[in-house]
């Protein structure tokens, strides 16, 4: 196979008649030069023994900062980006504090097992190169119970998640004295991931982490690694409730990036429909496989994976047994995982194509082309998925190919908005009063709390006595205990914020019965219901049957080319305002809400077109939600007609939910967008932007005073779409016949923004 050049390439994308039309913007990105320092003077001679064995003779600068910084006490967050070798950053303080002391401890934690099994695997490397005798195991679901006793007494280092953290080894401390009584290290490895719910509820696990260190004695410095967000020093003092340092001078060197925003042709212009972006990414992905590069291509869903790898194994088809061509997503089993990321390594694997799963640093190798299949979600994510390619010095090839989709298509038109700005801020709610109940129950039960107690930053003394109302703590003359059977950390999901969760059993083998996840009950009415198709790791299910009463919802696998998609009739009740601005003649504000939702009927939406081929009704029993709201009111507009407005209305609410991750990091679901034509809070139009999840976890808090901003945005990207009459792209696919939709949400929103 010959071997092409990435400049060769970006030359033929640009100048080739058929595919450059569609490329809509080009951006050479320069690389940059190694910053290095010396090995520190009081390395180990062991460690540095192990580096130079690797071929590392010197640090890059960031490494040094990060050693010098955690060897003397400092806590720390280092944001540098993808193969800056951010690892070296925690391994050589851990490392040189182990070989100082025997008894040292260190423990790692990793969102995901896999992660977590790639770390393992460079850690034990550096060790057998340093000679030295230091014990370093995983302890997760798939540890070996007759190993689990040797991890808890001799590991030097643990590596977990925080869910095994949690659930398997707070509550059980008092089997891990040997570590609690001397953690010197705790490393929090990708802290971008710990974001919104699931970021609040570790931010409570690693104060009761804490809790437990102080009662053994300890306080061990922490040590958080991340890729770019706005915000690294806040989200890491805010999970971890300890004062940081921050290092952002990343010494690595980089490779010239090449990016490339690729829009499919437009193939029906009245709905603004072009043509599928797999389809495209298809025929880029196989000329660069003609041409000898080495490419990852991301992909949303695994239907979509395994869509594209079918796609590209046409290639290859008259040859016998050729694995160069793979797929990767969660659902293969973790030694073919495995098997691919080696050959990857290798060079053996030409194309691969993956979901996210590839996305967080487990080790790949040096690939020269990533073509993302739409717009990740967020610029993090982007980030990540372009740091995939061009690893080491060489240039690499980012290709963008946009989606029928608003979010996607304002993107291709304002690459600045990709390119040039950093990162959104991850937010995590610690105070969410729901979170933050299930783990004062859970810290009750690890260790009783004396009358004078705090937990972490949070006065608690009347919520352990609303605790002791309930049942479950009894007061003694000086300490509140925990004085039921009940295991509260077996009874609480750190991905969700409502304990009264739906469980999704998987029913595809016959007389199997796999429990593969879990759903709070007021996203399981839109998510869950009867005939809905689920998607879990990238791959679908449809629910066959939901218990509502007992909470399971039971599905079935299947390959389907649509998603579903339900209505919601949600009646509004504001509880409390707690803040109000006047925004010309137009009221924004933000307080409590309780929203009573009622599924009325779903769609089924084919993938890619968005043509709606069917609908059914959803018979659930209405569920009521206390959550946190902003809110925009503003005077009828002279003229209007009620159903004209109810009309541009529900029109203008699509758009803005579309745009709404541009401000805030978050998924589309997290947040609702319902507009009201006349509000029994206001007695006027108003649109209401409310958090999903039970008692808010601080998305609309943060839009409260950014509405101009999002309605401005909205409007120019709703007026200047291709479509004519409205289309997923801005205001959402539209009837046939219906002309005006799309003038009346345009102007609408121009009205509100004046």
């Amino acid at each position: 196979m010959k071997q092409g050049s990435v400049r060769e390439i970006v030359n033929h994308l640009l100048t080739d008649p058929e595919l450059s039309p569609n490329i809509s913007h080009y951006q050479k990105i320069p690389g940059k030069s190694a910053t290095y320092a010396p090995f520190p003077s009081s390395l180990h001679p062991s460690i540095v023994k192990a580096l130079k064995e690797k071929g590392i003779e010197k640090l890059y600068s960031h490494q040094r900062v990060a050693f010098d910084l955690a060897d003397s006490g400092n806590s720390i967050t280092a944001v540098t980006p993808t193969a800056s070798g951010k690892s070296l950053c925690y391994h050589l303080p851990v490392l040189q504090s182990i070989l100082e002391d025997d008894s040292s401890r260190a423990l790692y934690l990793f969102p995901t097992k896999a992660l977590a099994q790639d770390q393992l695997a460079d850690l034990h490397g550096l060790i057998e190169a340093s000679g030295e005798t230091i014990l370093s195991y995983t302890y997760d679901g798939d540890t070996a119970p007759g190993l689990r006793t040797k991890v808890r007494k001799s590991g030097h280092i643990v590596l977990t998640n925080p869910d095994m953290l949690h659930s398997g080894i707070l509550p059980h401390h008092t089997k891990w004295v040997s570590l609690f009584e001397n953690l010197k290290y705790i490393i929090i490895d990708e802290l971008h991931t710990y974001k919104g719910v699931f970021g609040s509820h570790v931010a409570h696990v690693l104060r009761r982490l804490k809790r437990i260190c102080n009662y053994y004695g300890c306080n061990p410095t922490f040590i958080c690694t991340s890729a770019t967000i706005a915000n690294p020093k806040e989200l890491a003092e805010s999970l971890t409730g300890t004062e940081m340092e921050l290092i952002s001078n990343n010494g690595a060197p980089a490779g010239v990036k090449h990016f490339v925003f690729y829009n499919p042709p437009v193939v029906h212009k009245t709905f603004g429909i072009r043509r599928s972006a797999i389809l495209e990414v298809r025929d880029i992905a196989s000329f660069l496989y003609r041409e000898g590069i080495q490419t990852i291509i991301f992909a949303k869903s695994r239907v979509r994976v395994e869509m594209l790898v079918t796609y590209m194994k046409e290639l290859t088809k008259k040859k016998l047994f050729d694995e160069t061509i793979m797929g990767y997503r969660g659902g293969y089993l973790p030694s073919e995982r495995r098997k691919i990321e080696k050959r990857l390594r290798e060079g053996e694997i030409r194309t691969v194509v993956s979901t996210n799963a590839l996305e967080l640093g487990i080790d790949i190798g040096q690939l020269q082309a990533c073509i993302m299949t739409g717009y990740p979600g967020n610029i993090a994510s982007a980030f990540q998925q372009a740091g995939r390619a061009g690893r080491r010095q060489d240039d690499a090839l980012i290709i963008y190919v946009a989606q029928s989709m608003a979010l996607d298509q304002y993107i291709i038109q304002h690459p600045d908005y990709l390119l040039g700005q950093t990162p959104e801020e991850a937010r995590i709610h610690p105070d969410n009063m729901l979170i933050l109940m299930d783990h004062l129950k859970c810290a009750s039960f690890e260790l009783p709390f004396t009358l004078t107690e705090t937990y972490g930053e949070f006065e608690v003394q009347e919520l352990l006595a609303f605790l002791e109302s309930e049942g479950v703590l009894v007061r003694t003359s000086d300490k509140w205990h925990w004085m039921t059977d009940r295991f509260p950390a077996s009874e609480i999901s750190l991905r969700s914020a409502s304990q009264e969760n739906v469980v999704i059993i998987d029913r595809t083998i016959p007389k199997g019965t796999v429990v593969i996840g879990e759903m709070d009950r007021y996203s399981a009415m839109t998510l869950l219901h009867e005939e809905a198709i689920y998607i879990h790791q990238g791959k679908q299910y449809q629910v066959e049957m939901l218990d509502w009463e007992e909470k399971k919802a039971y599905v079935t696998e299947v390959d389907v080319d649509y998603y579903t998609d339900a209505n919601l009739a949600v009646e509004l009740k504001v509880i409390s305002e707690d803040e109000r601005e006047q925004l010309g003649e137009a009221t924004t504000a933000f307080g409590d809400i309780a929203v009573l939702a009622i599924p009325t009927i779903f769609k089924k939406i084919r993938f890619d077109t968005h043509d709606n081929i069917g609908s059914g009704p959803i018979t659930l029993p209405a569920e009521e939600l206390h959550t946190s709201s902003t809110w925009y009111t503003f005077d009828t507009p002279e003229g209007w007609k009620e159903s004209d407005l109810t009309d541009a209305l529900t029109g203008a609410a699509y758009a803005i939910q579309s745009f709404i991750p541009l401000f805030v990091r978050c998924d589309r679901t997290d947040i609702h967008v319902v507009p009201q034509v006349k509000a029994i809070h206001t007695g006027k139009p108003t649109i209401f932007i409310y958090d999903s999840y039970p008692g808010g976890i601080g998305l609309s808090e943060k839009l409260y005073g950014r509405w101009r901003e999002l309605i401005g945005r909205t409007a120019k990207h709703v007026a200047g779409c291709v479509c004519e009459n409205g289309c997923p792209v801005c205001i959402g696919a539209q009837e046939e016949g219906v002309k005006t939709a799309k003038r009346q949400v345009s102007a609408l929103l121009h009205k509100l923004v004046q």
